[in-house]
Order: C-alpha cells, then sequence, then structure tokens
C-alpha cells in the first residue's frame, strides 16, 4: 500500500522541518518604560546552528500586548497542524525541483516562568516544582532527610493527558462548595494550574460564593440548585464548543509531549539562579575578610585567552558586584578558582571547581564526541551528589 504522503504531495519529495518555538514577553517601547507584550517567534531547527543563531533565520510569528500567551499559542498550532496536514509545496533549489514540506513543532524555548504556563505548571514555587516530573512534596516532606535526597532523583514522569485529568479535576471542584480551598489544594498535590482555564475557574469559584452567601430575608439556595446555575453557568461560557478547546492548546498537539519538549533554560537556571547566588555569598565572604581588593587585582591581571572575552572588567564587577548580569557570571564561573584558592574556605573553592565544570559542560556549541562528553557529565553528576 503506498504511503499516503507519496498521494497527498503528488509524487514529490517530502521533507520534514522541526520547528523551535520561542515565546517570551518583551517591551514595546524603545524606551525603558515598560509596555509588555507576548510574543511568538520560530527557527527552522534543520539549519546548521551557525546560521540558526543569526537573526535574519529566526522568524516572527505573532505579538500582542492583549492576548494571553495560550491564546497565541491556540493560533500557532492551529497554524502548524493545518500545515502539517495540507502540506507545503515549494521549490528545492538544492534538488531544483518542487518538494513539500511538513513543519512539526521540535521544542518550546522560553524561560521558566513562561515555559511553567506553557505546560499548565504552577511554576518552581510549588510544592511539586517540576514541570517534566512529579518530583517533590510538601515543605516538611523536602525538609526531612530523606525528602531532600529524593529532590534529587527523577520523579514519575507528567504527562499531557495526566495534566488535563487534572484540569479537569480543578474545573468539577470549582463547583462544589468550599471549592476555593480544595482547588488550591489539588494544585498544590500536583503542581497543575492551567492558565487557559484560571478565568473559568475563578468565575465559578465568585458565583459559587455569592450563590451560597445568606441574604437578609432570602431562603438559603439549596446546594442541588446552586450546582444547577454553576452548571448552565459554565456551559454558557463555553459557547457550544467543547471544554477540550478551552484548555492549553498544547496539551492536544500531535506530535508534542509539552512536559518533555521544554528544555531547561540555562541562563536564568545556572547563571543568573546558582552562579548568582553562589557569587553573592562569595562577595560578602571576601568583603567581610577585607579581601575584595586582593580579589579585584588577581581578577585583573588573570590570563583572559580562551574566555572569547577582551576584559573581565575587574573594577566594574567588584563595584557593581550586586548587579552582574549573565555574561559576568559565565566569565567569573571559569576563572574563580584559580582567584579564591587561598582566600574562601574549602567548601566555597570545592563548590566554584564543580560550578566551572557545570558551566563548560552546557556551553557547548557542538558535542564532537557524544561518548566523552556523556563520561564527564555523568562524573560531574557524582561530584554533585
Amino acid at each position: 500500500m503506498p504511503n499516503p504522503l507519496r498521494a497527498k504531495s503528488g509524487g514529490r519529495m517530502v521533507l520534514t522541518v522541526p520547528l523551535i518555538v520561542f515565546m517570551d514577553d518583551v517591551s514595546g517601547n524603545i524606551s525603558k518604560q515598560w509596555n509588555k507584550h507576548h510574543v511568538i517567534y520560530m527557527s527552522n531547527t534543520a539549519l546548521p546552528r551557525e546560521m540558526l543563531e543569526k537573526e535574519f533565520c529566526v522568524r516572527f510569528v505573532s505579538s500582542s500586548p492583549h492576548a494571553t500567551p495560550m491564546e497565541l499559542m491556540c493560533g500557532f498550532k492551529e497554524s502548524i497542524v493545518a500545515a502539517a496536514s495540507d502540506g507545503i509545496i515549494t521549490w528545492d533549489c538544492k534538488y531544483n525541483d518542487e518538494v513539500m514540506l511538513v513543519p512539526y513543532g521540535l521544542f518550546d524555548a522560553g524561560d521558566n516562568p513562561m515555559q511553567a504556563e506553557v505546560c499548565s505548571h504552577g511554576g518552581l514555587k510549588c510544592n511539586y516544582f517540576c514541570r517534566t516530573c512529579k518530583v517533590g512534596g510538601t515543605t516538611v516532606e523536602k525538609k526531612s532527610d530523606n525528602g531532600y535526597l529524593e529532590i534529587f532523583k527523577c520523579g514519575e514522569l507528567r504527562t499531557p493527558e495526566g495534566t488535563k485529568m487534572d484540569i479537569l479535576k480543578q474545573i468539577e471542584l470549582s463547583k462544589l462548595s468550599g471549592g476555593t480551598e480544595k482547588v488550591k489544594n489539588a494544585v498544590s498535590l500536583t503542581g497543575t494550574r492551567d492558565a487557559a482555564t484560571t478565568h473559568i475557574v475563578s468565575h465559578l469559584l465568585e458565583l459559587g460564593k455569592r450563590l451560597r452567601k445568606r441574604q437578609a430575608g432570602k431562603p438559603i439556595m439549596s446546594e442541588e440548585d446552586v450546582r444547577k446555575q454553576l452548571e448552565q453557568e459554565f456551559e454558557d461560557m463555553l459557547h457550544g464548543s467543547p471544554l477540550e478547546d478551552h484548555i492549553n492548546p498544547l496539551l492536544g498537539m500531535p506530535g508534542v509531549n509539552i512536559h518533555q519538549d521544554t528544555p531547561t533554560e540555562i541562563l536564568h537556571t545556572i547563571l543568573l539562579g546558582v552562579v548568582k547566588y553562589f557569587w553573592g555569598q562569595t562577595a560578602w565572604i571576601l568583603d567581610k575578610g577585607h579581601l575584595l581588593d586582593t580579589f579585584e587585582a588577581r581578577l585583573e591581571s588573570i590570563n583572559k585567552d580562551g574566555l572569547n572575552s577582551p576584559t573581565l572588567g575587574a573594577n566594574y564587577i567588584c563595584r557593581f558586584k550586586g548587579s552582574l548580569i549573565g555574561k559576568h557570571f559565565k566569565s567569573l564561573a571559569q576563572v574563580m578558582p584559580y582567584l579564591i584558592y587561598d582566600l574562601v574556605p574549602r567548601t566555597v573553592l570545592n563548590g566554584w571547581t564543580v560550578i566551572g565544570k557545570l558551566v563548560v559542560l552546557l556551553w557547548h556549541t557542538a558535542i564532537e564526541n557524544t561518548e566523552l562528553y556523556l563520561v564527564r557529565l555523568f562524573s560531574l553528576r557524582t561530584l554533585l551528589d
């Protein structure tokens, strides 16, 4: 039996196009006044890395100061699904012939808050803080010896189907008496919070409170009547469309497991996370010991070959040590052990040594020997454990 794509393409060559989708909130102003817009960009992952990172290879998709991220993503999903279903006929200059392109989403890039939103996850402050798996627990559990050790192990993987069931359960809980606390507990126990249905849940909770409120001179509405009105209001909010159309559209996107397809954003997680706060503690130790001048002199005189940075700006780094950005932390992570070897406690020096090895492995633009890279990564993981 012939492949369906052969018939659809009319015998043309069929090429798949993997796409990187990036969404973030940006300012729409040139000035420093914040004018929040949500934007979506797209890149063709089939391009070589040296081309992929160029500005003209990043394509603008959509932007709005009013539409929510999930509303923008809904339009993006419909476009990609339609293009994948119908195919795109175009001319291939390499083969000098017409071909049919079939695009698909490879992964969704963004910072941690945005990736949590596209995963219908509550974020890093949740008890179950990971958008990929169900690692975590209550504060008491995580502070216990066993609970702390479990944080560093992978939990049960999240699935789009499981997340969708959690969302549907929260909507049903919002119709019950005491729904506010029940929804709050459900979010706490699962880490699931869907931005696309937040307005539905909030509206049902507020309406339920008003209907159940005691009013002077009026009989209390029975729970059965309250449920009927809430169900009717719920149906009116759907406007005759299925509930699935109002849930996070990426949870049902073909070929996409949104929990697995949101790779960790290392700028905020590592440089502006671990490295930033470890630098803050180290700077405090140096300042308290009156060793900051010694550190600055060493930083200024260190050999900068191989850092891809003509100057580290030692005076700036030490003067504005609380206001550094990613490029400063990226350079500091690679040279700190050579600067503080006799200025700080051994535990702090060991920490910077591990951070330096981690940063070098994470900012690999090309992995030439995958097996060797994995061995080094595993050895670093052993040190962290």
